[in-house]
C-alpha cells in the first residue's frame, strides 16, 4: 500500500511540474533551445574529433605501418638504425602461424635498409624497404602516386621514392639512381635502379626519407634471405587488440616482439592526447553554459512563485515536498531538452557528412582530407547526460534556497 501511494504521490508531483513547466511557453521554449544547443554542440564536436581519430589511424595503418609488425625481439627499440642486425632469417613458417589467426587478413614480409641514394650528382641518405608488390599495393590505399607506377614483381629494378626524395635529387620518373647499402655481414654493396613512381603518404618526415624496392631485389642487395619485419593486415582495426592478445601467447616464446599501430606511429598517440584534452575543455565549457542559462531561468520561475511555495506550505506540504518539486521540474526540462539535443546533433551530423568538410592537412601532414561528423553512441550518451545533468544541477540551489524559506516570508509575496 505504501508503495502505491508513493508512486501515486510522484505521478501527481511530476503531473504538476508538467503543468508548470507550460505555464511560461516561452521561457521554457528558450530554456530548452540552450540545453539541446548545447548538447547538439557536444554531439558534433564529439563526432568530429572521433572521426578525426579514425581517419588519421587508417591513413598511417595504410600507408606505413599495417595494423600490427612482428619483429626480432629488440628491433623495435634500435633495429630501425641497424636493421641487418634484426633479420629473421626464416619468415615463412611465421607468416602461415600468424595468417591463421582468426581476424588476419594478410602477412607481409619487408626488409628494411638505409643507405645513400645517387642520381649521378648527389647522395641523399634514406631509409628504405624491400617490399612484396601486390601486398604493398592490398594495403597501401591511402599511398597516393604523384607521378609513375607502384611497385611491380614484373620490374625487379624498379624503385619508388617518397615526394621528399624525388624534391631533393630532382628525380623523374625514368631516371637511373644507384643504391648503396651495408649487407647484413657489414659489407658495401650497390644496386641500379630505374625510378618507376614517387609517392606520397600521410607523413611529409616519411616521405622527405623513403624509398621501397621489390623484397626480392633488397634481399639480393643485402645478401639475406630473411626479412626485418611481418606486417600484419586485418579484416578491421578494431580488431587489433583481440589479436594482439592471440599472438602474445607465443610471439616471445620464439624470440620475436610485435607492435600494434598506436605503438609504431607515435605521432598519433599524441595527437588523440591533444584533441581529448581540447574536447574535454569544450565539455566543462558547455556544461557552464548550460547550468548557468538554465540557473538563469529557474532562479525567476522560483523568484514568481514564491507566494505559490508559501501557499503550499502553508496547507501542510512539506519542505521537501517543494525542493523535489522544483528539481523535478528541473530534471523534466532537462530530460527533454537533452532529448531534443540529440536529435537536433543526429540531424546536423547527417546533413554535414552528406556535404563533407574540407580539412587541410594536419601539421607533419601531407595531405588533406574531407572529414564527416561520426554518429558514436558513447558521444550521444555523454551529451544527454551533460545536457540532463547540468539542467538538474542548476536547479539544486534555487530549490534549497526557496524550500528554506519561512512560510510568513514566503506569503507575503502575494500581498
Amino acid at each position: 500500500m505504501t508503495a502505491a501511494n508513493d508512486r501515486s504521490a510522484w505521478k501527481l508531483e511530476a503531473n504538476l511540474a508538467w503543468r508548470n513547466l507550460t505555464r511560461q511557453r516561452l521561457r521554457t521554449a528558450v530554456t530548452l533551445a540552450a540545453i539541446a544547443c548545447g548538447v547538439a554542440a557536444l554531439i558534433l564536436t564529439g563526432g568530429f574529433v572521433r572521426d578525426i581519430f579514425i581517419q588519421l589511424g587508417e591513413a598511417l595503418i595504410h600507408s606505413q605501418s599495417g595494423h600490427l609488425q612482428v619483429a626480432t625481439k629488440g628491433y623495435f627499440a634500435g633495429g630501425t638504425r641497424t636493421p641487418e642486425r634484426f633479420l629473421i632469417r626464416d619468415p615463412d613458417p611465421i607468416r602461415k602461424r600468424i595468417a591463421s589467426t582468426p581476424g588476419v587478413s594478410d602477412t607481409l614480409a619487408r626488409l628494411g635498409f638505409t643507405g645513400l641514394l645517387n642520381n649521378g650528382k648527389s647522395d641523399l641518405a634514406v631509409i628504405g624497404d624491400g617490399a612484396e608488390p601486390d601486398g604493398e599495393a592490398r594495403l597501401g590505399t591511402s599511398v597516393r602516386m604523384l607521378a609513375g607506377a607502384p611497385l611491380s614483381a614484373t620490374d625487379p629494378r624498379g624503385i619508388v621514392v617518397g615526394a621528399g626524395v624525388a624534391q631533393a635529387l630532382n628525380l623523374s620518373v625514368g631516371d637511373p639512381v644507384t643504391l648503396l647499402v651495408n649487407t647484413a655481414q657489414g659489407a658495401l654493396n650497390t644496386g641500379e635502379f630505374v625510378l618507376a613512381g614517387i609517392f606520397q603518404t600521410f607523413s611529409k618526415d616519411f616521405d622527405d626519407r623513403a624509398i621501397r624496392i621489390p623484397i626480392a631485389a633488397a634481399q639480393e642487395l643485402l645478401d639475406t634471405p630473411g626479412a626485418s619485419t611481418i606486417v600484419v593486415v586485418l579484416d578491421r582495426t578494431e580488431d587489433t587488440e583481440q589479436v594482439a592478445a592471440e599472438l602474445s601467447h607465443w610471439v616471445a616464446g620464439d624470440g620475436l616482439e610485435f607492435q600494434t599501430w598506436v605503438e609504431l606511429n607515435d605521432f598519433y598517440d599524441k595527437a588523440v592526447a591533444l584533441y581529448k584534452r581540447q574536447f574535454g575543455v569544450l565539455q566543462l565549457i558547455v556544461l557552464v553554459m548550460v547550468v548557468l542559462s538554465v540557473a538563469n531561468s529557474i532562479n525567476m520561475s522560483v523568484f514568481e512563485r514564491v507566494g505559490e511555495f508559501g501557499t503550499m506550505m502553508a496547507l501542510g506540504d512539506r519542505r521537501g515536498k517543494v525542493f523535489r518539486l522544483v528539481l523535478t521540474e528541473s530534471a523534466l526540462l532537462g530530460a527533454i531538452g537533452a532529448a531534443l539535443g540529440v536529435a537536433l546533433g543526429i540531424a546536423l551530423a547527417l546533413g554535414i557528412s552528406a556535404v563533407g568538410i574540407p580539412m587541410p592537412p594536419p601539421p607533419n601532414g601531407n595531405i588533406g582530407y574531407t572529414a564527416s561528423i561520426r554518429i558514436v553512441p558513447v558521444v550521444l550518451a555523454m551529451a544527454f547526460a551533460v545536457g540532463f545533468f547540468a539542467t538538474t544541477l542548476a536547479a539544486l540551489l534555487p530549490a534549497y534556497r526557496v524550500s528554506r524559506t519561512a512560510v510568513a516570508d514566503a506569503l507575503r509575496a502575494n500581498v
